[in-house]
């Protein structure tokens, strides 16, 4: 999950986004870039990696805040990274896996069709950025 400040100074800030393209698995939804990770991999270097090969997120240019496990199925779960960037940052769609990329303010995400995942969890990771953010 890659935020941002919002545009001017007390605006919201804004979560990085992919509409997940049709042929993926729940395409059509909105979500955070990620993926599986490899066995060797820790979760925030797999993160990284899968945020690199989808939207083309330098590591140098982002600040990771935490970990937030959303759901946990024993055998395999979704673990959210959260990090944030400056204002300037641009990501854009590097491979076909997403047929969008954008940013959206935190108000907003809810109104958007969401990765099943994400949206059974958004309430919560939302409550996390205030905790991070705070911090």
């Amino acid at each position: 999950m890659l935020v941002r400040p919002g545009r001017d100074v007390g605006d919201e800030a804004e979560l990085l986004l992919q509409l997940r393209a049709g042929w993926t698995h729940q395409g059509g939804t909105w979500g955070v870039p990620g993926g599986a990770r490899d066995s060797h991999e820790e979760v925030v270097t797999a993160a990284l990696r899968e945020a690199r090969e989808e939207v083309g997120v330098d590591p140098d240019r982002v600040t990771v805040a935490g970990c937030s496990v959303g759901t946990d199925h024993g055998d395999w779960r979704y673990d959210y990274v959260i990090a944030w960037t400056d204002r300037g940052f641009l990501a854009r769609a590097v491979n076909d896996e997403s047929d969008e990329v954008r940013w959206v303010a935190l108000g907003d995400v809810s109104a958007l069709p969401l990765h099943p995942a994400l949206a059974a969890t958004w309430t919560s990771l939302r409550g996390r950025l205030g905790q991070l953010s705070a911090a």
